[in-house]
């Protein structure tokens, strides 16, 4: 199966878990228990697969990364329709 990294999870999923690790309300590592305290157990297996091990800065870097290139990529979109 192709590793499709956080593409799978959802705008919000990703929106969501940054602000709670930015505003230090989930520990990092981070746990299958944690994201489903935040409901996020849905997509806890593909957040795991690429961010379990890692402190809260490096979670943070990630997530930030992953949120700026789909904003790139919807605006690049918006720019073909006009």
């Amino acid at each position: 199966m192709q590793d499709l990294g956080l593409v799978t999870c959802s705008t919000d999923a990703l929106r969501k878990l940054l602000r709670a690790v930015y505003k230090r309300e989930v520990d990092c590592p981070l746990t299958i228990a944690a994201l489903a305290g935040m409901g996020l157990q849905d997509h806890a297996e593909r957040l795991l697969g690429h961010l379990r091990g890692l402190p809260s800065d490096a979670v943070h870097a990630v997530l930030v990364a992953a949120l700026a290139e789909r904003t790139a990529t919807d605006e690049q979109k918006l720019k073909r329709l006009m």
